[in-house]
């Protein structure tokens, strides 16, 4: 375990302090693309933080091999170079995406490439697990056809739900951390060397994801675009891949009979690995849904709106941290209860805890204008957003906070007669900042669908 969580640290540091040079490095290579329509940042960031992921990756898997407990999945396999290899091809086709905005078939065939080519070296579904059948080999072109499926679908599941700041990183960092959970027990409590090149991988995927996301927060400073986005979507469908179908579930030995039924009561214990449908799902769900309402519209599934999930929340009145919040919420519980169920499936406790949660969650939904206010003696103790409004006394008692004069109540700031503001003020929040720094400020109405433009 220190070994991993060496190569996790080293993996977020480089990530975190590459971030920085990258950013200004993005600005001067002018990958800063106008705001479009289906936006919801309001002045042009710069992109390309995949290229300091890409680099976390790369320092983690070097750590990972100079290390003596890990220094056996690179002896023993070749997934950790497969990896390397796809990563880079999917990485190289998000940074010219970022820059000059490739067309959206390109990128499918680049990622179809980026899948062959870690099939190529040995990163591939060999077997899949099937309730009531037992454990079923897959001839070479099934096991291509369907690691390659997998692939794209992460990846594109990712990339579509990369729409709020700091989203996708904390997503795919959940997701890393539950799947991370369930591949070490496997190699830790059974023994099963397969499944050390998954632990790994999402060890590496987590230190990726943290490193940036101090970055990515919302106001973001720098997206990760497609470079990231594909990125990360890649690493986590190789993790799904080396598990789910390179461990073989007979030999764990859980229970005593036939495969057949060994397969059969297993089922829970598969249930984190049928990727992307449980620590993806929200982000599976949402490419789903993206699908079917653009054919519907008789448009391409590739066109881009403002139909996806966290636009959804927005459009509903939730901030933008509360949308991230909320789907935060749901990207952990379905990670974490499916491995919960995974450990304990006779349990009935867990069950209602994802049950309860699952309430809670859906009243959060439908509280999305809910602002706790704090009692009148705590006023000053508190943000301003938490403090009671509509008095003379609780806007004055905020200038003084503020240490500026409280504006007369006949003359408000800008009227003919006040007090103007002077022109070496601070910006106030909602102006626009340098350097592609959003800043806070009142949220405007969402655009209509209809002029939504490129993804983001």
């Amino acid at each position: 375990m220190r070994e991993y969580l060496l190569t996790l640290c080293i993996t977020a540091a480089v990530t975190y302090l590459l971030t920085g040079p990258v950013r200004k490095f993005a600005i001067v290579a002018g990958a800063m693309p106008e705001i479009r329509a289906r936006d919801v940042h309001r002045e042009p960031t710069p992109r390309l933080g995949g290229i300091a992921m890409f680099i976390g990756l790369c320092a983690g898997l070097l750590v990972a091999d100079h290390l003596p407990n890990l220094n056996e999945v690179f002896e023993k396999s070749n997934e950790p170079r497969a990896l390397l290899s796809g990563a880079a091809l999917i990485w190289l086709i998000g940074v010219l995406d970022d820059k000059f905005e490739i067309d959206a078939l390109i990128k499918l065939g680049g990622q179809m490439i980026a899948a062959g080519v870690m099939v190529v070296q040995g990163l591939t579904i060999l077997w899949i697990p099937v309730p009531g059948v037992g454990t079923v080999a897959l001839t070479q072109w099934q096991s291509t056809l369907l690691t390659v499926a997998l692939v794209v679908i992460t990846i594109n599941a990712v990339n579509f739900v990369d729409g709020l700041d700091g989203l996708a990183s904390g997503m795919v960092c959940i997701a890393a951390a539950a799947f991370f959970m369930y591949a070490y027990r496997v190699w830790y409590s059974y023994g099963i060397e397969a499944a050390a090149p998954a632990s790994l991988f999402a060890a590496i995927l987590m230190g990726m994801c943290l490193g940036f996301l101090p970055h990515n927060m919302h106001p973001a400073r720098i997206f990760m675009g497609d470079s990231g986005s594909m990125l990360i979507g890649l690493v986590l469908a190789a993790g799904a891949i080396s598990v789910t179908g390179q461990v073989d579930p007979d030999v764990m030995n859980l229970f005593s009979g036939s495969e057949r039924n060994t397969v059969h009561q297993m089922v829970p214990v598969y249930i984190p690995l049928l990727m992307p449908l449980t620590i993806i799902a929200i982000p599976a769900a949402d490419l789903i849904l993206a699908i079917v309402r653009r054919t519907w519209r008789g448009q391409s599934p590739f066109a881009a709106d403002r139909g996806h999930l966290h636009h959804r929340l927005l459009e509903v009145g939730h901030s933008h941290s509360r949308a991230v919040l909320i789907m935060y919420f749901w990207a952990a519980l379905i990670a974490f209860g499916a491995l919960a169920y995974s450990v304990n499936s006779a349990s009935m406790w867990i069950v209602l805890g994802v049950v309860v949660l699952s309430a809670v969650g859906l009243v959060l939904l439908l509280l999305p204008r809910f602002t706790p206010r704090a009692p009148r003696w705590a006023e000053r103790f508190v943000p301003p957003r938490y403090r009671r409004r509509g008095t003379a006394a609780a806007v004055a008692g905020q200038a003084a906070l503020a240490g500026a004069p409280a504006p007369a109540a006949a003359e408000p700031l800008g009227a003919p007669g006040a007090p103007q503001e002077p022109s070496g003020a601070p910006v106030r929040a909602g102006a626009a900042q340098a350097n592609g720094a959003t800043a806070l400020g009142a949220r405007t109405r969402l655009l209509d669908e209809r002029r939504a433009g490129s993804s983001r």
